[in-house]
């Protein structure tokens, strides 16, 4: 890793891809932010990053299938960190086959265009997810307070590591989970210096949270408009949340490091200690809003998981990482950005008791 190169971000204009193509700027690589901008919020990402870097900031506006496009926007790059994604298992439900040709046929193509690029592959990083894991219903749960939470006390206390084995469920877990293997593949097939990162839920600034991804920052916007907030399943069940400044050191991490972790995959989240039911991240919610939140109640999600918590020592020892944020102070740093940058304010006219 040198200290001033091309790097190429796709999906670059979404929350992850901005704060890491913000990152590399700010450490003065030009940064080609690969996106076809087609969420909601994802220009307004772009021209915060031209605004804040200029002509470091390379925009390249084209579909993550357009062979053409990778094949340029990958010459001369230094790193890929691969990002560009159709990121809701809702929407993999209603239209599997844009799913599929986004996650997998995109990767592959973004793969296709590394390895045969003059000069040489460059090295690789992509966004997995957590649902290569399935929904662990082989795994026995009991109910403890707010929280669902193994039985096995040792799951329980180190979280899901990279050891267990894979069981795409649902379109969206198919399609992140061939791809990922793809990833691993080319790094061993064809030499493409590879690094997998199956991420938990990350937040943070930047994060346009929907009801169908993104949920914490979804969570908190809602809740800072007084509007009411939808639970589906029962609200016990947990997740390790990591804010993105620590999934950007993660990443950063993984291309500094290419040549002693190529090949292999990381669990990536806030690990036990930032483990989190929703119910509990409800309450810290209504906290900083200052005000109760109103909640509607649905049916359990397809492949949803009642627990999930990342063994995140692996991509600790191996990638050098410090210390997650807190949830609490990750919460509270995402509120200061709601309020600066789209005008989301907390009642301070009520004090919840």
């Amino acid at each position: 890793m040198t200290a001033a190169g091309r790097v190429l971000v796709t999906g670059g204009a979404g929350f992850i891809g901005a704060n890491l193509a913000d990152h590399l700027a700010a450490a003065g690589h030009d940064v080609v932010v690969y996106d076809a901008l087609k969420r909601p919020g994802v220009e307004a990402n772009l021209a915060w990053l031209q605004r804040r870097h200029g002509a470091r900031i390379v925009p390249v506006r084209a579909d993550i299938r357009d062979a053409a496009a990778l094949r340029t926007a990958v010459a001369g790059a230094e790193a890929a960190f691969h990002l560009a994604a159709q990121v809701a298992v809702t929407t993999s439900m209603t239209d599997p086959a844009e799913d599929f040709g986004v996650n997998l046929a995109g990767t592959f193509a973004l793969l296709e265009a590394i390895r045969t690029r003059p000069g040489g592959p460059c090295p690789v990083v992509f966004a997995s997810t957590n649902k290569v894991y399935g929904n662990l219903v082989d795994v026995a749960m009991e109910r403890r307070g707010e929280t669902w939470v193994p039985e096995d006390a040792a799951l329980r206390g180190a979280g899901v590591a990279e050891t267990r084995p894979l069981d795409f469920h649902t379109p969206y877990g198919c399609s992140k989970g061939a791809a990922d293997q793809y990833v691993l593949d080319y790094a061993r097939s064809f030499g493409v210096p590879g690094v997998v990162m199956r991420m938990s839920c990350i937040y943070g600034p930047h994060q346009m949270g929907t009801e169908d991804q993104g949920w914490v920052a979804h969570f908190l916007i809602r809740a800072l408009r007084g509007e009411p907030i939808s639970i589906f399943g029962d609200g016990f069940q947990v997740r390790d949340v990591l804010h993105v400044e620590d999934a950007v050191a993660a990443w950063v991490a993984a291309w500094r490091r290419i040549g002693r972790v190529s090949g292999q995959a990381f669990n990536l989240g806030g690990g036990p200690a930032n483990a989190v039911s929703l119910r509990q991240v409800l309450r810290e919610i209504e906290a900083i809003a200052g005000r109760r939140v109103e909640l509607r109640h649905d049916d359990w999600r397809a492949g949803d998981q009642r627990w999930y918590v990342s063994d995140t020592r692996r991509a600790t020892a191996e990638l050098g990482l410090a210390a997650p944020r807190g949830w609490r102070d990750g919460l509270r740093d995402l509120a200061v950005w709601l309020r600066e940058a789209r005008g989301l304010h907390a009642d301070a006219a009520l004090v919840l008791p």
